[in-house]
């Protein structure tokens, strides 16, 4: 629970920069609200990662990825997209256990991550 808090206050704060989101988010699981694992954010090299073009879900061509612009969780107007800006149900971020913010580019959504800035962050 504190870890949520925290990540709701450091989001809707903006004050802190990218690289401390992308340190908050890292080792996050991304969970579509139907309950498919989409993968995990981490570095491009991960098998599991959202950011491995070639892998099952960082491709733009797997049905498990948010990177899948015809998919239902990649989809612009997909209500289990990411980039669906008007979406109530994007993807999870689970993180220890538990949410810690919601994978959107909807903001007004409590705790959004706006999915294209994950691809500005260096994981190791």
């Amino acid at each position: 629970m504190k870890s949520s808090i925290f990540i709701a206050v450091f989001l809707v704060a903006n004050t802190a920069s990218a690289s401390s989101l992308c340190s908050a988010v890292s080792g996050a699981k991304v969970v579509a609200e139907d309950g498919t694992y989409l993968g995990e954010i981490t570095d491009e090299y991960a098998s599991d990662s959202i950011l491995n073009e070639y892998g099952t879900h960082g491709s733009e061509y797997s049905a498990e990825s948010i990177w899948n612009e015809y998919g239902k969780y990649g989809g612009e107007y997909a209500s289990l997209s990411p980039f669906n800006s008007y979406a109530s149900t994007p993807p999870r971020l689970i993180k220890n256990g538990q949410q810690i913010g919601l994978l959107t580019t909807n903001d007004y959504l409590q705790s959004p991550v706006n999915p294209y800035i994950l691809k500005t962050c260096e994981f190791y």
